[in-house]
């Protein structure tokens, strides 16, 4: 009896112990078509510097079919969530994804007052508008200006990021070996947008998105997603289907790494210069060829 007793309550223990060890996640919730953790052979997350201006980037910025264009319009509609960062774990809320687009903040001007002295120059806002005195006057209707005493302005606008004030993209992706279809896949995960900064005098990111939704969305508008092809429109094609065919050129800038910083960092993190990790950009693409050619032995 005392053995049967025994045997119920540890069998009641190793039960409560399975049910409470965590599922092992097997299947990536970003990818759009996820690959099994047990069917990876090999793994690795790659950053690529994608340049819209470039020749072989075109059919991705053709002049008002520009992707960039698309996913702004997106985010400002609230169909396209941004994320903090490319581990997306934290979202923006939808005001904070709107306020990283603009790139001159709103500046708030006094009233014009009648019985104040304006000189050539001060900008004052009535009814709603920024006006700039165009010569000294005093009590002149902004509005009603007969002279011409005062001009319309968007000074003081805020203005937003346009779709060609965005060329450049970054791609993250996981690079894949599916060890049963013996078969390399680029899982793209999440795509930056970065836009030059004059005052800084380099590029900043402005939004990233996760891969899974914009693709979605591409297939949802296929009208505004349009990859040009300049040699054939009768080949034109889905922006969707133009990143499946990897029909867009972009630079390795970065290789996961323990200390998280890109390959031009590591180099100069080392003591050598930026030329040198220029070349080693050059040098992990090569690498990450000369390993799916011979992971296509496996």
């Amino acid at each position: 009896m005392n053995k049967r007793i025994l045997a119920v309550a540890l069998l009641a223990l190793t039960s409560g112990a399975a049910l409470a060890q965590p599922e092992e996640v097997q299947y990536n919730p970003n990818s759009i078509d996820p690959i099994a953790v047990y069917e990876q052979h090999y793994k690795v997350k790659v950053w690529r510097q994608v340049d819209l201006s470039e020749k072989q980037n075109k059919g991705f910025f053709a002049r008002n079919g520009e992707i960039t264009k698309l996913m702004l319009d997106l985010i400002k509609k609230g169909e396209l969530e941004v994320y903090k960062d490319d581990s997306l774990r934290t979202k923006f809320t939808r005001e904070e994804a709107i306020a990283s687009l603009v790139r001159n903040q709103a500046v708030d001007y006094p009233e014009w007052n009648p019985s104040e002295a304006t000189y050539q120059g001060d900008i004052r806002k009535f009814n709603g508008k920024n006006y700039e005195a165009q010569v000294d006057n005093t009590g002149v209707n902004p509005e009603e200006s007969p002279n011409g005493e005062w001009a319309v302005t968007q000074q003081g606008t805020a203005l937003t990021f346009e779709a060609r004030d965005v060329t450049r993209l970054v791609v993250n992706e996981d690079l894949i070996f599916d060890k049963r279809r013996s078969r390399l896949y680029f899982d793209v995960q999440s795509i930056g947008m970065q836009v030059f900064d004059d005052v800084a005098g380099f590029y900043k990111q402005i939004g990233i998105v996760r891969y899974k939704d914009l693709e979605a969305k591409f297939r949802q508008y296929p009208d505004k997603a349009i990859w040009f092809n300049r040699q054939n429109t009768a080949q034109n094609k889905n922006f969707a289907d133009a990143f499946l065919l990897r029909l867009f050129h972009g630079y390795i800038i970065k290789v996961e790494n323990p200390d998280d910083i890109d390959i031009i960092g590591m180099i100069q993190a080392s003591g050598g210069n930026r030329f040198e990790g220029v070349f080693e950009v050059y040098r992990q693409e090569n690498l990450l060829m000369e390993k799916e050619h011979n992971l296509w032995e496996y």
